[in-house]
């Protein structure tokens, strides 16, 4: 008879092991990575916004994509346990209800704005692809706020019912708009990235 794989090993894949081995907490550094390989979204010198960074894999690759000239601003309502570079600094705050003293703290000439955010899931396809287009409106938001022209915007969102919206809603607010499902994405993941280069005035 064979035994049942643990909860854990279930999950266990090449990225997570690889991350393991490269020291990051998350395999989804591979994503980020990919994204980055294809598109150069951070440049040396940025400065870039990690929208729901814990716990801690993206805000470690983009503060080495920044360099030591740039640096990395990680918001979440969770802590990051992980030890960050000294261009890197985080903020805990629930980011569907950040406010202008919040904003105001971390400023507002970003030349990147990236989020992996999701919300916790409860197997209902539509209320969870709703919340992800809830948190995705809020990191949408912030871009606005907070980005310099020009600057590029990386947001992941479920599949469903207000995907067309919201990638419309990025096609009109950047010159060039793309969609991408890494391959370090899980075959079954409904997830996907919308990616908006070049922030319109």
């Amino acid at each position: 008879m064979k035994r049942q794989a643990s909860k854990a090993g279930k999950w266990e894949d090449h990225f997570s092991r690889q991350a393991k081995k490269d020291n990051y907490p998350a395999r989804s550094v591979y994503k980020l990575q990919e994204i980055q390989n294809r598109n150069k979204i951070i440049k040396k010198g940025d400065r870039v916004l990690d929208l729901g960074c814990s716990p801690g894999s993206w805000i470690l690759y983009a503060s080495a994509m920044a360099g030591k000239n740039g640096s990395v601003v990680g918001l979440d309502i969770k802590p990051v346990t992980v030890n960050i570079p000294e261009n890197a600094g985080i903020y805990i705050c629930d980011i569907l209800s950040i406010d202008d003293e919040m904003l105001s703290s971390i400023g507002n000439d970003f030349n990147v704005v990236i989020s992996d955010m999701a919300p916790a899931t409860t197997g209902n396809k539509s209320v969870d692809s709703a919340r992800s287009y809830d948190l995705c409106m809020a990191a949408f938001d912030i871009a606005d706020k907070v980005l310099v022209a020009g600057g590029s915007f990386l947001c992941k969102i479920f599949q469903g019912d207000d995907f067309k919206k919201f990638s419309e809603m990025v096609k009109a607010a950047y010159n060039t708009h793309k969609i991408f499902k890494p391959q370090s994405s899980r075959k079954a993941s409904k997830e996907i990235y919308i990616i908006g280069l070049g922030k319109k005035q």
